[in-house]
């Protein structure tokens, strides 16, 4: 009967721990515009009055946001779209077009898009437009009822909007930018980039349409509103199904917020960057871990999700290297070191090697030139080293010029987690001369 009992209490909680994962992975990899806002109320407010004075009265605005990477742009524009849609009269009437700088990569592409998402595909059919305003017009014209107090309103979103900027002639941001000047359909267009210097790259006469709305977003919070935003993220709504479950994972959350280790890991995390999108990738690492024999995150979880976080790329290679490759490494090291950072060659690397070889002869294998030239050239394919300059057919490679990509740092730390690194390797590299 026990038995029985507990394997009934293992599958709800296999069920419970799905529906975890299904809630937190959505949350952190998606801008669902369900989630809250954190420390962007004020440029959310000016946001949402701008675009319900487009919706409501037909008045024409452009507005840049401008922010990092990560700090939640997007997540603003779902986030006051979502509660412009809400209002009854709006949701029926207002139309959205998305545009995105990496997609629509010149103007033609862009109009098919607008003529797409707003569904004007069977109105223009065959018809051969003048100019790229001529064919603006007449898309925003079909939307017209009647009289031109009753246009619908229309939201354009131009995502990665500095790349709109190097379209030829800036034909469409000139074109928006001089509708929503004018009194023609209300259009509020919307622009968001990372680029402080937007303004700088727009033409003259598009500078001077645009409204010079700008709306910045910095991650201003402090370290307390971020542990705050953490615990936010991994709690469970109060509509989980299984409130018992609930309550303990809520629980755990709150114990984990308030542990030396785990404010340590967020402190080094805050520290390096404080977009949300890095802590999202922190706790999706850690939510990883959690299964059905381990139903709660713990803060050995969130520390191993850290050093995923922090694990540099290219100590990694190293570690992956065969002996002959790392004793290579060393000698470029050694020769960074003599020569003060200068270039080096083939040449120079591999009687540095043989120098090492002749003092250990009895626990290193002396390789012979050809075999050692590849293995330099493995390194140059995993660009752990690079040319200085372009090769010709004719030059030879022994003697083109290199220069090494790692610094001694992560060669040392590379070392100490080297799998059965020989002795004598690991001295050689320790030895502050090669002479030595």
């Amino acid at each position: 009967m026990s038995s029985r009992k507990s394997k009934n209490n293992s599958l709800i909680h296999t069920e419970c721990l799905s529906q975890v994962q299904r809630i937190l992975r959505e949350r952190f990899c998606h801008q669902s515009p369900h989630s809250n806002l954190f420390g962007v109320q004020v440029q959310y407010k000016h946001l949402s009055e701008l675009l319900k004075r487009t919706a409501l009265h037909g008045e024409s605005n452009s507005v840049l946001i401008i922010g990092p990477r990560g700090s939640g742009k997007t997540m603003l524009i779902n986030h006051a779209l979502k509660e412009l849609m809400e209002i009854e009269e709006v949701s029926e009437n207002v139309l959205q077009v998305h545009l995105n700088g990496l997609l629509q990569i010149n103007d033609k592409i862009a109009l098919k898009e607008i003529t797409r998402q707003l569904n004007l595909e069977n109105v223009v059919g065959d018809k051969v437009f003048g100019s790229f305003a001529e064919n603006l017009s007449f898309l925003l014209e079909a939307l017209k009822k009647g009289d031109r107090t009753s246009s619908c309103p229309v939201v354009f979103i131009l995502d990665e909007f500095d790349l709109f900027a190097h379209h030829k002639n800036q034909t469409l941001l000139y074109n928006l930018f001089d509708i929503s000047q004018s009194a023609q359909t209300p259009v509020a267009v919307i622009g968001l980039t990372c680029r402080l210097d937007i303004l700088e790259l727009l033409e003259k006469r598009v500078k001077s349409r645009f409204s010079h709305r700008q709306i910045h977003l910095m991650n201003s919070f402090g370290f307390p509103q971020y542990v705050k935003i953490f615990k936010e993220q991994l709690s469970l709504p109060a509509e989980f199904p299984d409130k018992v479950f609930a309550e303990k994972w809520n629980e755990n959350v709150q114990y984990l917020s308030e542990d030396r280790s785990v404010q340590e890991v967020l402190q080094k995390h805050f520290n390096i960057s404080k977009n949300l999108r890095s802590l999202h990738m922190l706790l999706m690492l850690a939510l990883n871990r959690v299964t059905a024999s381990h139903p709660f995150m713990t803060a050995v979880d969130l520390i191993e999700a850290s050093q995923l976080c922090s694990m540099d790329s290219k100590a990694n290679i190293v570690h992956g290297l065969s002996v002959l490759e790392i004793c290579l490494i060393i000698a470029m090291k050694h020769l960074n070191d003599i020569y003060e950072e200068e270039p080096f060659n083939f040449q120079m690397v591999y009687n540095e090697f043989q120098k090492f070889v002749q003092r250990k002869a009895h626990s290193v294998y002396n390789f012979e030139k050809p075999v050692v030239m590849k293995a330099f050239e493995h390194l140059q394919q995993l660009e752990l080293i690079k040319p200085m300059e372009r090769t010709s057919g004719n030059s030879q490679r022994e003697y083109q010029l290199m220069k090494l990509l790692l610094d001694n740092t992560q060669i040392m730390n590379a070392l100490q987690k080297y799998p059965n690194c020989p002795t004598d390797v690991r001295q050689w590299a320790t030895s502050s001369l090669s002479w030595l």
